[in-house]
């Protein structure tokens, strides 16, 4: 066989530098494309309250509008689909249409079920009950979590007793569907990070978490709770997160949301799931969608997916 060359090897070697080198781009934005952004954009249904309520919007239509608004994530209310929690042909045509449109079910916040940390014993545990509806129409729709509320009434250790009791026997139920029964800042003393981490804790369950709410710090009309503060408390225990984009300072004020400072937080704790946009009708989602994405892009050299 003939030798090659020391000539031939060399611009053989040159021109395979080359063209291998016009592949380098490509290979490039490949990697961008399949790596896993820092977290997903989901929209809490509430954030369309007027639309919903008023009969303007269809609640079968929420997972096309979403899809629209570039979201990628449904957090349906259950005021919308109040009398179809049993219904499973309905609860059908909702995980079709999230389906169709190429979103995610994410959770169902649930409201007006009755008080988790009632002082009576048997409305603590009809509250409970009637929640196990909203876990069975979760885990039909494919979500992994219900959102529940915390309200209780007495005194600070009293609540957290009471509402850690309503908490763990509902808990309980959930973990046996594999559901997550979370618990967002709303009011009360649940808007207090220190009173509701202490719930948490006492409850001492994987499935029983938290969806710290960026806007909910207002105790009352006298006392609110730093809210970066707040979510750094709450976010060991986060399995979803509510954004807004006005957060409380402890001296009653309403400043608006530091993106980046608060999806900081987040991310320190080491969530990577999805941020729900939660206000301002359809100009508000546009808004807090652009600075989520924006947040997430500034942020992506300093933590990874």
């Amino acid at each position: 066989m003939k030798q090659t060359s020391r000539r031939n090897f060399l611009s053989r070697t040159a021109l395979s530098m080359v063209a291998g080198s016009s592949f380098l781009p490509a290979l490039s934005s490949l990697a961008q494309a399949d790596k896993k952004p820092l977290f997903r954009i989901s929209l809490a249904q509430w954030t369309l309250v007027k639309d919903f309520k008023s009969g303007k919007l269809d609640n079968l239509q929420f997972a096309e509008v979403a899809a629209k608004h570039g979201i990628e994530g449904l957090e349906y209310v259950n005021q919308f689909f109040m009398d179809k929690a049993g219904d499973e042909a309905y609860l059908a045509q909702m995980k079709k249409r999230a389906a169709d449109n190429g979103v995610e079910s994410v959770l169902i916040m649930c409201d007006r079920e009755g008080n988790l940390g009632d002082p009576d014993s048997a409305k603590r545990k009809k509250t409970v009950d009637n929640h196990l509806k909203w876990i069975n129409a979760a885990k039909l729709l494919g979500c992994h979590s219900i959102r529940v509320n915390a309200r209780s009434k007495g005194s600070w250790g009293e609540q957290v007793k009471l509402a850690a009791d309503g908490l763990a026997q509902l808990t309980e139920l959930a973990a046996k569907s594999e559901m997550n029964v979370i618990v967002e800042n709303h009011g009360g003393l649940s808007s207090n990070g220190k009173w509701l981490l202490e719930v948490i804790k006492t409850v001492k369950h994987d499935r029983c978490g938290t969806l710290p709410d960026f806007g909910n710090f207002k105790v009352s009309d006298t006392e609110s709770y730093d809210a970066y503060k707040g979510v750094e408390e709450l976010m060991p225990y986060a399995k979803g997160v509510s954004v807004k984009d006005t957060v409380w300072t402890p001296d009653m004020k309403q400043v608006p949301l530091d993106f980046e400072k608060m999806l900081t937080i987040v991310l320190k704790a080491g969530y990577r799931g999805f941020c729900g946009i939660e206000f301002g009708g359809y100009q508000g989602l546009n808004q807090s969608r652009e600075a989520l994405e924006k947040a997430r892009t500034a942020l992506a050299s300093k933590f990874e997916a």
